[in-house]
């Protein structure tokens, strides 16, 4: 069989280095002074510390300017099946009010495999997936509360990708409010991330227990810290570890308007360690965040991937989607 391109990459610093090794110590905090504000206690005792990536380093390519299933809606969330190597990019339909939604299935070049629609879904902010044996199952929101790019899911969505196929859905957590997931495909967990009360919390399970359908008790379960930048726009997230990411910015013509940052937030207490800007395909034209997964390499590497949607000109209609990553943990 011949090697994925993206495993091909030659390995960056730290690359042999990135093993991780169970039981770690939790990391300790990095800086000095308040980021955020707000911050409410966790319940994080389920999770042990473990290695976090440093989201200061820089960033590295994937793929730039790859054109999805549709090509008139920017890609939003996305995941990789980390045992069968595969990547699923979520998005809009063409032609519809936007709750409809579209998964592809991309190789790690970016040439598009496979497609499947998902209806009256939601947004797309963020997916997971989950390996069964050589069969990848979606989790994404489904149910939206409205029929417009505004709406939301009520409920989480597993099914068996298929290209072409129409979803054999399988629903949790009906009656939920704005939620969505991530899956960490090193220790097999999953995040949940809805309205509870007027505040988004993120809850987190063990993946067999989620698909088993239990969700009764949560490893960590935490309020969304308050940003203390203004006009923070959400645009996805993702676990590893004892570690969850988020990534917020909104989209820019000009690339010297660049707001995007990568947070890094301690799930065994709730707290924020680290806040950076990302330059990632800063010339990319209106270039604007995407989503967020987590990939570990044939060889060991662990990855941070975060996304950007792009267009060839500002007014063209045509949007395309662009994959880089951060490769240095540290612990």
């Amino acid at each position: 069989m011949s090697q994925n391109p993206v495993e091909m990459m030659t390995a960056r610093a730290l690359s042999r280095r990135s093993l991780f090794r169970a039981g770690a110590a939790t990391a300790a905090a990095l800086g000095a002074g308040a980021l955020f504000a707000g911050t409410a206690a966790a319940e994080g005792a389920g999770i042990p510390g473990s290695p976090y990536f440093d989201i200061t380093k820089p960033s590295y390519d994937l793929f730039r300017s790859k054109m999805l299933h549709e090509s008139h809606h920017v890609m939003q969330g996305f995941a990789f099946d980390n045992v069968n190597r595969r990547l699923f990019i979520v998005q809009a339909q063409n032609g519809t009010s936007g709750d409809d939604l579209c998964v592809s299935q991309l190789s790690f070049s970016g040439e598009l495999l496979g497609s499947m629609h998902v209806n009256h879904a939601g947004h797309g902010v963020s997916l997971g997936v989950e390996p069964v044996g050589t069969a990848s199952y979606i989790w994404m929101e489904c149910d939206a509360d409205g029929t417009t790019t505004e709406s939301r899911g009520t409920a989480l969505a597993r099914f068996k990708f298929v290209d072409g196929g129409t979803p054999s859905v399988k629903k949790f957590l009906t009656g939920s409010k704005n939620i969505t997931c991530a899956t960490d495909p090193v220790y097999q967990r999953m995040a949940v991330r809805r309205d509870e009360g007027g505040r988004m919390w993120f809850s987190v399970y063990p993946l067999a227990k989620a698909a088993a359908g239990d969700f009764s008790e949560p490893l960590a379960h935490f309020p969304q810290p308050a940003l203390s930048t203004s006009g923070v726009v959400f645009q996805g997230y993702t676990i590893l570890g004892s570690s969850l990411y988020t990534l917020d910015g909104a989209g820019h013509a000009d690339s010297a308007d660049i707001d995007s940052y990568v947070t890094r937030i301690d799930m065994t207490t709730g707290a924020v360690k680290e806040r950076a800007i990302t330059r990632a395909g800063e010339s990319l034209v209106w270039r604007e965040p995407e989503g967020m997964a987590v990939y570990r390499t044939a060889d060991g590497e662990t990855r941070l991937f975060l996304g950007f949607g792009s267009r060839s000109s500002v007014d063209n209609v045509n949007r395309y989607a662009n994959l880089f990553y951060k490769n240095v943990l540290v612990g």
